[in-house]
Parts: C-alpha cells; sequence; structure tokens
C-alpha cells in the first residue's frame, strides 16, 4: 500500500500540538504505521453534518460521530456501545435515550446536554438565516435540513443517568433516530456564549432550550450554523474538531485535483469494537480510480461501466476483493397517466409486454450482477421489508407476468397495432441507453412502436417535453416522507402525478407505525396500490462497485446513498 501523495502542502492542520502531546495512548487494536488510502469524490464542509448534511460532510460524520445506531438494509441495527433505546409508555409516546459511557476526543463526557442540543437541531429549533422550508425529499444531500419548529414538550433530562426523555405528540416510525449527538454542547455553549467552562457551557445550552429563551437561542443558532464550518483559508479552531466516534480528524488538504482528509483513532473511544488502522486517508479518487489501485488507492467505490468492467475483472483475477451494491436509486419505467396512457388497460397491457429483466440485461449489459432485480418502488431489494413487499403487493401475480398473448391484450386495450409511444431517457447513461434499446425491441413484438425521445439534457427534457414513458432513475424512498414526496398526490416533486386517496392514508398510517413488523404490511399496502394503477415498472437498483486491494480487510460497503463506504470504518485492517 502507498501512502497518499499530496499535491499541496496542508493548508489546515487540525491536531494542535498541545493537544496531541497529553493524548492518551491508542487503542491496543490499532497497527502502529498502518494506513489505508480510499479514492473519495466527497467534500468536507462543516463537521456539524446535522447542520449542512452534504454527501461529504456525512461520509466524516460516521467515523467521527457516535450514535444510537445505524440503518443498515432498511433496519435500525443498536450500537449498545454508545448507549440504548427503549419505548417507556404508548400514551402519550415516549422514548428514552440512554448513553452509556462515551466521551468527546478532550475527555469531556457526553451526556444528557448533547442529547439535547441534538433533538433541538432536528427539531428545527435553530434555522439557518435565509433557510429554505423546501427539504429534498428524494433523499439527495441537502445543503441545510428543512423542519420546522417542533411542538413537541421539551424532553426530560436525567442529568445523572445521561438520559433524556422524548414525548412525540403521536408514534413515529423513525424514534429510535429521533436523537444524535451532532457536536459537543460544551463546545456550542463556549462558542455561542463565550463560556469556558465544560459544565456552565452545558447549563447554558440546556437552560435556552428548556426555557425557549430566543434571545440564547439565536446564539446558539448562529453557532450551529456557522461555528463547525470550515472557511476556505486559515485554521478552524481544534475544540470545533472533537470526535466522539472511532476517528478523529488529524488533517485537512486543499490541492488543485480536491480535497484529502486524514483520520486517526480517537483515544478516547469507549466503543464495543475499536480502530485497527492507525491512519485513514481519503484522497481524490482522480480521473481513473481503477488504475490506481494496488498503488495510489487501496479502496475505491465506482460505477459500473463498459469501460472499467474488463479492468476490474482483471483485479478480481487478481485476488482483489470485488463488492457489488447499490446506491440507494432505481431504475424505472414510468407511465405519463394521460393522453396515451390515461386509461389503465392500456397501461397495464404495455408495462406487462415489457419483461423487466429484458430492460435490466439490455441495460446493465455485462454488469448485471451488479444491477439488483426489483419489484418494488418503495423498498429496496435484499431488505427484510422487500421481501414482504414483493409477496404481498400483487405485483408478480399481475403487472410482473406477462400475457399469453400480449398483442391481443394492447388490442383489447383499444390501440392498434404499430401505437406510437415517445419515451424519454438520458442519453448520456449507458444504462438507460441499452434500457431503451431492449424496449423497443421486445415492444416489437407486442405491435407497440416505441419511438426515441431521448435527451442530452435529460432533465430539461422531462419537464419541458412531451413525453407518454421515461426510463428514470428515481430515490428509493426510505421514510414516509420520502414516499410521500414521490407517490403522493398532489406533492411537487411526485413521480407521475398519479393521485390515491388510499395511498395517502396508507403512507400516514406508515408514519406512525411504531412495529416494525406491522410496517412492512403497511409498506406493501402502499405497494400495492401503485401496482393497481399500472403507472410503473420497476427495473432494477442502480449499481455500484466496490474494489478492495489483497492487503485490505473488512471493508463492508452498504447499500444506499448515506455514507456506503465509511460507516463501517471501524472494522477496516490491514493485512
Amino acid at each position: 500500500m502507498k501512502a497518499a501523495r499530496r499535491a499541496a502542502a496542508p493548508f489546515l492542520l487540525v491536531l494542535a500540538a498541545g493537544l496531541a502531546a497529553c493524548a492518551p495512548a491508542m487503542p491496543e487494536s490499532v497497527v502502529p504505521g498502518s494506513v489505508i488510502t480510499v479514492g473519495w469524490s466527497g467534500d468536507l464542509s462543516s463537521v456539524n453534518a446535522a447542520a449542512a448534511p452534504t454527501t461529504g460532510n456525512l461520509d466524516i460524520a460516521q467515523m467521527v460521530r457516535g450514535d444510537f445506531g445505524d440503518v443498515v438494509d432498511g433496519e435500525f441495527v443498536p450500537d449498545e456501545g454508545f448507549g440504548t433505546v427503549s419505548i417507556v409508555s404508548d400514551d402519550p409516546f415516549t422514548a428514552r435515550f440512554d448513553l452509556a459511557e462515551p466521551a468527546w476526543s478532550d475527555g469531556i463526557p457526553l451526556d444528557a446536554a448533547d442529547l439535547l442540543l441534538g433533538w433541538a437541531g432536528a427539531s428545527g429549533y435553530f434555522p439557518a438565516v435565509g433557510e429554505d422550508s423546501g427539504a429534498d425529499e428524494n433523499g439527495a444531500a441537502a445543503e441545510a435540513p428543512a423542519v420546522e419548529k417542533s411542538d413537541a414538550p421539551v424532553p426530560v433530562l436525567d442529568e445523572f443517568a445521561r438520559s433524556i426523555e422524548v414525548t412525540f405528540p403521536q408514534p413515529v416510525i423513525d424514534w429510535q433516530q429521533a436523537v444524535a449527538a451532532p457536536v459537543p454542547a460544551h463546545i456550542l455553549g463556549k462558542h455561542a456564549f463565550g463560556l469556558d467552562d465544560p459544565m456552565q457551557a452545558k447549563q447554558a445550552v440546556i437552560a435556552a432550550i428548556r426555557d425557549d429563551d430566543r434571545a440564547a437561542l439565536d446564539e446558539i443558532a448562529q453557532a450551529w450554523n456557522e461555528a463547525f464550518t470550515l472557511p476556505e483559508d486559515g485554521e478552524l479552531s481544534a475544540d470545533l474538531l472533537l470526535s466522539s466516534g472511532p476517528f478523529q480528524i488529524a488533517e485537512l488538504d486543499g490541492g488543485e485535483s480536491g480535497q484529502t482528509v486524514a483520520l486517526t483513532p480517537n483515544p478516547e473511544y469507549r466503543g464495543l469494537v475499536t480502530p485497527n488502522v492507525a491512519r485513514i486517508e481519503l484522497v481524490p479518487a482522480g480521473d481513473d480510480p481503477v488504475a490506481a489501485l494496488g498503488d495510489r488507492l487501496d479502496v475505491a467505490q465506482v460505477v459500473p461501466s463498459i469501460a472499467n468492467h474488463a479492468r476490474i475483472g482483471e483485479l478480481e483475477r487478481k485476488d482483489f476483493t470485488v463488492t457489488p451494491t447499490h446506491d440507494g436509486t432505481m431504475w424505472a419505467l414510468l407511465l405519463e397517466p394521460s393522453g396515451l396512457f390515461s386509461q389503465h388497460d392500456a397501461r397495464a397491457a404495455f408495462i406487462r409486454a415489457l419483461p423487466a429483466n429484458a430492460l435490466s440485461a439490455g441495460g446493465a449489459g455485462e454488469w448485471a450482477s451488479a444491477y439488483p432485480d426489483t419489484v418494488s418502488m418503495v423498498a429496496a431489494p435484499g431488505t427484510r421489508a422487500y421481501d414482504i413487499v414483493s409477496e404481498d403487493s400483487g405485483f408478480s401475480q399481475t403487472l410482473g407476468t406477462a400475457p399469453d398473448d400480449a398483442a391481443l391484450e394492447r388490442e383489447n386495450a383499444g390501440l392498434a397495432d404499430g401505437t406510437r409511444v415517445c419515451v424519454l431517457y438520458d442519453r448520456r447513461s449507458e444504462f438507460a441507453t441499452g434500457a431503451f434499446a431492449a424496449a423497443r425491441e421486445v415492444a416489437k413484438e407486442a405491435g407497440w412502436r416505441i419511438t426515441d425521445c431521448g435527451s442530452d439534457d435529460y432533465a430539461g427534457a422531462l419537464e419541458k417535453s412531451r413525453w407518454d414513458a421515461v426510463i428514470a432513475r428515481v430515490p428509493i424512498p426510505e421514510s414516509p416522507v420520502q414516499i410521500a414526496a414521490q407517490w403522493g398526490s398532489g406533492a411537487p416533486a411526485s413521480i407521475t402525478g398519479q393521485q390515491d386517496a388510499d395511498r395517502d392514508a396508507l403512507i400516514e398510517k406508515l408514519a406512525h407505525t411504531t412495529d416494525i413488523y406491522e410496517a412492512r404490511e403497511v409498506r406493501a399496502q402502499i405497494e400495492a396500490t401503485i401496482v393497481r394503477a399500472a403507472v410503473a415498472l420497476p427495473i432494477a437498483a442502480n449499481g455500484r462497485v466496490t474494489v478492495t486491494d489483497r492487503d485490505v480487510t473488512g471493508i463492508t460497503p452498504r447499500n444506499g446513498a448515506l455514507a456506503p463506504l465509511t460507516f463501517g470504518a471501524v472494522q477496516w485492517a490491514v493485512q
């Protein structure tokens, strides 16, 4: 393995000499001198990912912040080394968040003040100046969270036990993730109020939130949104870079080719699993990360393509590990439920004439194994929710089953042989282009004449041009809010514009379902309404490939958009 070669000297050195000199010893699990270099396309702009949840900030937050658990393949996986979460009352619905004994990297313990601050941030107490109230409901990272101030009561604190109890206006499906500790309360209090004593700073934060002190909350909001932001030039105070996770930021370089972030183990980390690697360097992936593997890079995540298939295959033959996952988006054929496809029978006949596996094979080509098949618009393949949805939604028995005579079904829907269907797709996408070609071929057999309405300006054409169907890549919705944004009646980001009052009611029900098994069934019922509408043909989840050098172990990339690689960095090791 090679350490990262930098194009420029560090412009931000974040470990002050005084802090390094008094730091406790590294965990015994750390192998001295070990380095893993990762190709990274992110950019760290703030160490408060709750205020600025960009892709790069979330990647780093997964390494430098402890939390009560992570969502892996659709299920919440608790981290009892950080603490526990439990329901203490069903009416009113109340959850208790109990810290174990985590500490910030300056040795100050995490406590109820940190949790209360995190709750307030998630509850809309600290809006950024000029913040837009419109959220990116499709799940993409945004520059600032879009939440209105919660009308829920302020949590009850047990400062001795280091816990808080949160009472919700009504049950919520994601109750286990309602509280986190994105930034240290004692540091925020210091920068907001000028208080150097950690306990005084914590108490000032608690008092401002408990008393709803508008002037004090304004000071906190300014620090929350601005103090943790990295300046373009100059230094960020070392206290703003404290860590509660397994790693801490050690160095940040800015070069012409992009940003490099170096991380080292946090000596104060008290989790159940401690780091093995002495240094992880996230470096610019470059124009050709595959070529850099085994030399400049030890790990890289890449988009599967025609150009890199053979080269990645050669690396795999040399015992590099190749792990396919999906990136949290999916490909689907979506129908415009007006004009040509205003009638249900016409939509159903067209969808049944196009086998999804044929479109997926055409789009993925040699990378077929990297694009998981899917029959759901609201659940990710590989999750338990998907298993229930695929069994109960009715898709496979109806839209997913080819008719005995596809041409006759088209005729029975009142559409003549050679009916023209304008299909929009992104010509710049290998998958979309291949899927379109496959769709055009298979549709001929049923008497449909698919015409090429592809565009190099896909986003513009989607908005402005007229089309009957579109081969689209859309986020796989995880939360009820995201499902409502895509499939709710009248939602601005609605995928097809199709409205269904029953579906709206089911989405609302899902939002307040706390039982995981019941939630899966409700999600399947939501999917069933989409199947009945016959407006979408799920094709495949969008592939992503992680390639790892022979000398590196423990790399377990996660499906989805949130920190797909860095969330498991504590398990990484060098042979």
